[in-house]
């Protein structure tokens, strides 16, 4: 079973290699551990175990080491950069009825669960496909 885990050590690093993103290292390391593992042991149900548990161990211990070490930061770009923001109501938005919000000079199409009507001020809430989820601004 040496061999099998093994290729699958080589495979889950290639994978790795070829990805931009952290996605199979923490396999790759539980490989090697399973690898170890056959010296010990012939037992495959032990060894699948030592490689799920030692998969998850290095997912959650370094995961959040590899956040913090990040080279570069998300910035919000296009629509991402409006939630949060705090824009006018241009067409009254009825509940359950569409209507128009101007954030940032551009005007999107706007959801609420209440009704807001024109010239009211509302917060960004999340965007939903192409328009947006907003709320009454809370003064």
């Amino acid at each position: 079973m040496v061999i099998g885990w093994f290729i699958a050590f080589v495979i889950l690093l290639l994978i790795e290699l070829v990805t931009v993103n952290l996605v199979t290292i923490w396999f790759a390391i539980g490989a090697v551990a399973a690898i170890i593992t056959t010296i010990f042991t012939d037992s495959i149900l032990i060894q699948c175990i030592v490689f799920t548990v030692v998969s998850v161990i290095s997912l959650l211990i370094t995961r959040p080491l590899f956040k913090k070490f990040k080279l570069f930061e998300v910035t919000p770009t296009n629509s991402d950069r409006v939630i949060g923001k705090v824009g006018e109501v241009t067409k009254r938005i009825g509940k359950n009825k569409y209507g128009e919000v101007k954030v940032y000079g551009n005007t999107w199409t706007a959801s609420s669960d209440k009704a807001i009507n024109v010239g009211e001020r509302v917060k960004v809430l999340s965007i939903d496909g192409v328009k947006l989820v907003v709320e009454k601004e809370k003064k």
